[in-house]
């Protein structure tokens, strides 16, 4: 019986090697991903302090009074369920404007590109027929 042969798959399928980017693009995937990293964070911050924070402090706000109901009975009955609604619309509105922001400039990235390609081509082009003419 022969022996096993031993081939690494990666070796015979290496990946496809990720398509280039400029610069400006690179740029902009950086900033939209930090702006999401914070945004995230600054949330899920705002979400600890109403889950652990304020019950703890719940004592000290007994004598607030919101609609009747004193401050920690209204955010354990509904209040903190409205913030972490709102966080979600938060998070949806603002990541919509970042995404916005980022088709933007793969557009004018996609742009760029397309006029430099033009631009690259229409010269090789009216070159094209004097090369041929002689």
């Amino acid at each position: 019986m022969a022996a096993p042969h031993h081939s690494s798959h990666a070796t015979l399928n290496p990946p496809p090697e990720p398509p280039a980017v400029s610069a400006a693009m690179a740029r902009a995937h950086r900033k939209y991903w930090r702006f999401n990293v914070a945004l995230i964070a600054t949330l899920m911050t705002l979400g600890f302090l109403v889950s652990f924070v304020l019950p703890l402090m719940a004592p000290a706000l007994e004598q607030v009074r919101m609609g009747g109901f004193s401050l920690p009975f209204y955010f354990g009955a509904q209040g903190a369920i409205l913030v972490y609604m709102a966080l979600i619309v938060v998070y949806i509105l603002l990541m919509q404007r970042a995404d916005r922001r980022l088709q933007r400039a793969f557009e004018a990235d996609g742009r760029v590109n397309d006029d430099a390609l033009s631009g690259g081509n229409a010269g090789a082009d009216t070159r094209a027929p004097s090369t041929r003419g002689r």
